[in-house]
């Protein structure tokens, strides 16, 4: 069974993945390399049992670990 602890950067990571952001988009917006992103999307990948960045959005929304749209967000 895969962990579900993300630590809060990685939660940062999934959720500018889940608007679009590429690599280097993702790197400029928390102001670390793309190194440092592809590491933390290796951490997601394996704690979240996945493969690819689409299934580890639908994972943590899955899993409520994002909200689902700004709305909830905001509540």
């Amino acid at each position: 069974m895969a962990q579900h602890n993300l630590t809060p950067r990685e939660l940062d990571v999934v959720r500018l993945l889940s608007e679009g952001c590429t690599y280097g988009r993702i790197a400029d917006r928390l102001g670390i390399s793309e190194g440092t992103v592809t590491s933390h999307i290796k951490n997601l990948y394996r704690k979240l049992g996945v493969h690819t960045a689409s299934a580890a959005v639908f994972r943590v929304l899955a899993l409520k670990l994002l909200p689902l749209t700004t709305e909830e967000a905001a509540a």
